[in-house]
């Protein structure tokens, strides 16, 4: 499965941040990075949210283990925390595809992904990339795929967006982004349609669990 370049968002995020300043309004600046990713975003979506909008109320992070089925995972170098499912596979970073991966033992097509690419000091947010439905629904005509739904939460002073993918090859996704301490932080979740019931609950708590900073 391909998953659609993440990469791309980066560097558009990266290079619209340069350019906002103290003085524009948050209208503006969206606009302006929307305007500016016509080849990663499509233009055509629609906004549920008025561009003012904001999250203020607090989410906790999820730490439940499901019964034994989740266990705790910290990275101090990385400085990352994460409920991950026991016993799968881990694998380091492959340049270009993931610092990290999860992979069930049985079917390598069911694996949690975490990836990272710095961003201008200036990005301190994720709705620096517009509103999240805005957002989810030109990542799912870009990769010719369904989107289910396009949530976002507050959790420890961090903007997070959520989508669910219900992509055309067969794949279902969870796909999380996020900025944190100058990084673009993306976590997605990944198995078949047909598997997707028994794993979407799994998902759900894992991508609640992540936090891209330890303190």
């Amino acid at each position: 499965m391909k998953i659609f370049s993440i990469a791309a968002l980066f560097v558009a995020l990266s290079a619209s941040a340069s350019a906002f300043s103290v003085e524009q309004s948050r209208r503006q600046a969206i606009q302006a990075v929307v305007g500016g990713m016509a080849s990663v975003i499509a233009p055509s979506v629609i906004s549920v949210l008025p561009a003012n909008a904001v999250v203020s109320e607090e989410t906790p992070r999820v730490v439940t283990r499901m019964g034994g089925l989740l266990e705790s995972y910290q990275d101090g170098l990385r400085s990352i925390k994460i409920m991950v499912p026991s016993g799968w596979n881990k694998f380091e970073g492959e340049v270009g595809a993931y610092d990290i991966k999860w992979q069930d033992l049985v079917d390598a097509s069911e694996n949690i992904k975490i990836s990272s690419n710095p961003v201008k000091s200036t990005t301190v947010s994720i709705d620096t990339l517009g509103d999240v439905q805005s957002v989810g629904e030109s990542l799912a005509a870009k990769r010719n795929a369904k989107l289910i739904s396009a949530t976002e939460r507050l959790t420890d002073g961090i903007l997070f967006y959520k989508f669910d993918f219900a992509i055309n090859d067969g794949t279902h996704q969870l796909l999380q982004l996020c900025v944190c301490k100058g990084k673009v932080w993306s976590i997605d979740a990944s198995a078949k349609e047909k598997r997707w019931g028994k794993r979407s609950e799994l998902y759900e708590n894992v991508l609640g669990s992540f936090m891209p900073k330890l303190a």
